[in-house]
């Protein structure tokens, strides 16, 4: 019997190309088809490798699921950025490679986040996610947030709806 070892830990900048790509695939993926063509491919390409390198290294904390020496998916995380709202703590983004959904890990990648927050002493966290992105929707859900704000974001040639979630 084989063993595959399963690991949620920082994100390091020697894996910023990993972690690019991972970005890439999981957002034409996740958003191929809601956000127009255009902006999403910009977006997409805006965060390159040394953009990632940065990230390792930035003021937000980068969490990464490594699966067996592959990373599988990263989640970013800080302070939250959302004012109107009592939660001190945000998961900016929590995103897998296609290939790795279904299988728990982002429960995994979630709670691990969401511990992080609150050892770092946020009292409460918020995610935001497109209205019309169904699955991180139902995920977040699923995990127990609360759907209690919304807002609009601009996407160039389409706006689209975006909801806020929280956990105490």
């Amino acid at each position: 019997m084989k063993t595959v070892s399963i690991e949620v830990r920082p994100g390091e900048p020697h894996e910023a190309a990993a972690i690019a790509d991972v970005h890439r695939v999981s957002w034409l993926q996740a958003y191929g088809g809601l956000i127009p063509h255009r902006p999403l491919v910009k977006m997409v390409n805006r965060r390159d490798e040394t953009w990632w390198r940065k990230a390792t290294r930035g003021p937000a904390t980068l969490l990464v699921v490594d699966v067996a020496g592959k990373i599988a998916g990263y989640a970013t995380l800080g302070l939250s950025r959302a004012r109107a709202l009592p939660q001190e703590g945000e998961i900016y983004e929590i995103y897998l490679r296609p290939e790795y959904q279904g299988l728990g890990l982002g429960r995994m990648l979630f709670g691990e986040a969401k511990s992080l927050l609150k050892s770092l002493g946020c009292e409460g966290m918020v995610v935001w996610c497109l209205e019309e992105s169904e699955l991180a929707y139902n995920f977040f859900l699923s995990a127990g947030g609360r759907d209690v704000a919304e807002g609009m974001e601009d996407f160039g040639e389409k706006y689209l709806k975006k909801v806020g979630l929280v956990w105490k």
